[in-house]
């Protein structure tokens, strides 16, 4: 089976925000998420493109533990936090399976 992924984005608009958001997500958030979700691999970007725009992007072994992971209770338990800490902070979430990797 290929890997899945859950991948957040994060509208940080507020300037003034984006370096308290990105250590908080550095040190707590992305460090309790990969250990709750039993992840492989995970990723943070800033987008060159829009310096507001945060995106975290988290690797399962395959779709049925990402499928795991969405109906448990440690989702709704980091989304809560996360409300807590930001709520300004809008996000939206995808889910993706791989359908190619190739490596030069």
């Amino acid at each position: 089976m290929p890997a899945a992924f859950f991948v957040v984005r994060a509208v940080v608009s507020d300037a003034a925000k984006r370096a308290a958001f990105d250590r908080w997500y550095e040190t707590e958030h992305l460090p309790d998420a990969v250990q709750a979700f039993g992840v492989s691999k995970a990723w943070r970007f800033w987008s060159l493109d829009d310096p507001s725009l945060h995106q975290a992007m988290y690797q399962f072994d395959d779709e049925a533990k990402l499928n795991g992971m969405l109906q448990g209770d440690a989702l709704k338990k980091l989304v809560a936090d996360f409300n807590r800490d930001w709520p300004d902070v809008k996000r939206s979430r995808e889910t993706l399976v791989l359908a190619q990797e190739f490596a030069a």
